[in-house]
């Protein structure tokens, strides 16, 4: 029998089915992307954000300063610093994303992004969408780029999770069909699908990898998740060098700990939830969300971010201070890369794997027993200085 509320959703879910063909015609059609070598001149967006957000993003500015100084003096760069993506603010408007703040970023080449926090259903705030998401939807950056590397555990992994679709694309618009029963949507699409794996293929073949792994549950999930699956092995065809398989998620995560099959993993393709779940992961094992950068790609933008949260309880103890400007900053090595500064970003990148790895004399644990962010911040610039660093990396990778 007919609920009396069953019209109003079918309402509802129609309005996101036509929504979502419209995104899906839209992303089929051929984009050129942007050639950052032809820029006259390269404008960085700093937004600070959240909790523990200003904290490491004021650091990573630090860095990206003492690294770009000869490119800031000449006026080939310029960083800016984008106020008012704050919690406070985007619940005063009640808007993901204030117009202000979008018109700030839409003058900006790139970003480089502090963590934002989200309401959560049910905490008594107004139920705003994730303002990455927003972000993310707004300069269709379909790609989130996440590398992972232990060198001596011989982990080198880099994740390729789609960013614009799965359950996050729709997860502010779920609806209370009865009052006893919730529900949420979940939308892949084949140009969706392919534009995300095809990256992942491209990525291993510049970068001389051999194997891609495509995640997925669609053993269970059969639609949705067989799309994805399916669209990976057409896309594999163009690609004979390069071999490639599919494994389900839960048994991913699982042989992500198993230290005799995980250092067979290269590249990893995986639809959006999946994606942030197994990131974290992978993250953890590198030594925690705090040491992790992340890339958000698109043809003509580029966001690059911590992939941890804002922390508002590190805050609330009084501990913000102490927050690992690590993450952040190994993001704008990817953002450095993207761009075609890869001298800077390499130099960047061995400076970080010196004070975090191989010397790590300046520690940060997140309590007042460790280093601060600005005595983290002040170890990489005094690194940056150094002469031998370049030579000091390489010994170390030598054994």
């Amino acid at each position: 029998m007919s609920h009396p509320s069953f019209e109003n959703a079918v309402g509802k879910f129609r309005a996101l089915l036509e929504e979502q063909a419209q995104r899906a015609d839209r992303i089929s059609r051929p984009v050129e992307w942007l050639d950052y070598s032809k820029l006259e001149k390269l404008v960085i967006g700093v937004i600070g954000g959240d909790g523990i957000g200003p904290i490491i993003a004021k650091e990573t500015r630090k860095v990206m300063e003492e690294l770009l100084k000869g490119e800031l003096k000449s006026g080939r760069v310029e960083i800016r610093e984008i106020e008012g993506l704050t919690i406070e603010n985007r619940i005063r408007q009640l808007k993901a994303l204030p117009e202000e703040v979008l018109a700030e970023i839409k003058e900006c080449h790139v970003l480089l992004k502090g963590p934002t926090t989200t309401p959560e259903e049910g905490s008594g705030v107004p139920n705003i969408e994730s303002a990455n998401i927003a972000i993310r939807k707004t300069f269709d950056l379909f790609a989130n780029v996440r590398p992972v590397r232990v060198p001596s555990q011989g982990i080198d992994w880099v994740f390729f999770r789609e960013n614009t679709e799965g359950e996050y694309v729709l997860g502010s618009k779920g609806m209370m069909v009865t009052p006893t029963m919730a529900m949420d949507f979940k939308v892949i699409t084949k140009p969706g699908a392919e534009r995300i794996i095809r990256m992942g293929f491209e990525h291993a073949k510049k970068t001389g990898r051999k194997r891609v792994t495509v995640v997925t549950k669609a053993n269970v999930i059969k639609t949705t998740d067989g799309l994805f699956l399916e669209t990976a092995k057409e896309v594999a065809k163009g690609y004979p060098d390069i071999k490639w398989d599919g494994w389900y998620i839960d048994v991913f995560t699982a042989k992500l700990l198993d230290e005799k099959r995980r250092r067979d993993f290269e590249v990893v393709v995986l639809p959006n939830l999946y994606g942030d779940i197994v990131t974290d992961e992978a993250a953890e094992i590198q030594g925690g969300v705090g040491t992790a950068g992340s890339a958000n790609i698109g043809a003509r933008f580029g966001m690059f971010e911590a992939i941890h949260g804002s922390a508002p309880r590190m805050v609330s103890d009084g501990r913000g201070e102490y927050a690992d400007p690590l993450s952040l900053m190994r993001a704008a090595v990817m953002m450095l890369e993207h761009v075609g500064m890869s001298a800077q970003g390499s130099k960047l990148s061995r400076a970080l794997d010196i004070c975090a790895i191989y010397e790590p004399g300046v520690k940060i644990t997140g309590r007042s027993d460790g280093a601060t962010a600005a005595q983290f911040g002040e170890r990489v610039v005094s690194v940056l200085r150094d002469p031998k660093t370049d030579t000091k990396w390489a010994s170390y990778q030598k054994g």
